[in-house]
């Protein structure tokens, strides 16, 4: 007789363990899915041409290499052959916002886009329009070696240039909004650089 109630109270012990061992497993799984959602999401906290600016002296700052001197302004949309040559895109009909980092001597190989899209606009479809229609040799006499294109939200973030430059800069953008990013694109111009002819005697 004792020995029924010993193993009942095992028993119903079991039970209470295997009841604990399921509402944790459940609890965490339904965590893993919560933030899984939530970073799906990517919500972007890059809001204005400050917040760019911001992020821009951050990324430089940590970005281990020796990058040239810079200019980082805000883009007038209404001129949309600016707006073409730092992006590619026909127009600016889509973008609510366009700050750029470029090199103060031109002959400097070097581009950072940040676009702002406007809201429900297809951040994908912008993305792969730039991908395809960016000008890689948009300077008088050099050429971008990459291009790497991804997104933060509605936040688009390009940058092209020699790979020494362009792959530590893309990376402390993927390190800034802590890696919650789109689909990445990349492109090799294996074209080289423009070599300008020799002068003439």
């Amino acid at each position: 007789h004792k020995c029924y109630n010993v193993l009942g109270k095992d028993d119903k012990m079991k039970k209470k363990t295997i009841l604990y061992a399921v509402a944790i497993a459940l609890l965490v799984l339904i965590f893993g899915i919560f933030i899984k959602l939530n970073s799906n999401k990517q919500v972007s906290t890059i809001n204005s041409a400050s917040d760019m600016k911001k992020m821009l002296k951050t990324i430089y700052s940590n970005a281990k290499t020796d990058l040239p001197s810079l200019s980082t302004e805000k883009v007038d949309l209404s001129n949309t052959d600016i707006v073409t040559s730092y992006t590619g895109l026909k127009t600016a009909n889509d973008i609510d916002l366009l700050v750029v980092s470029e090199p103060l001597i031109n002959a400097q190989a070097y581009l950072v886009a940040v676009i702002k899209v406007k809201d429900n606009v297809d951040v994908e479809k912008v993305k792969t329009e730039i991908y395809d229609n960016i000008d890689m040799r948009r300077w008088i006499c050099v050429s971008a070696e990459k291009l790497y294109i991804t997104n933060n939200g509605n936040v688009i973030f390009l940058v092209m240039a020699d790979e020494n430059w362009a792959k530590p800069v893309y990376d402390e953008f993927k390190a800034y909004v802590n890696n919650s990013i789109g689909k990445e694109l990349e492109k090799t111009n294996d074209e080289g650089s423009i070599e300008l002819p020799p002068e003439m005697p």
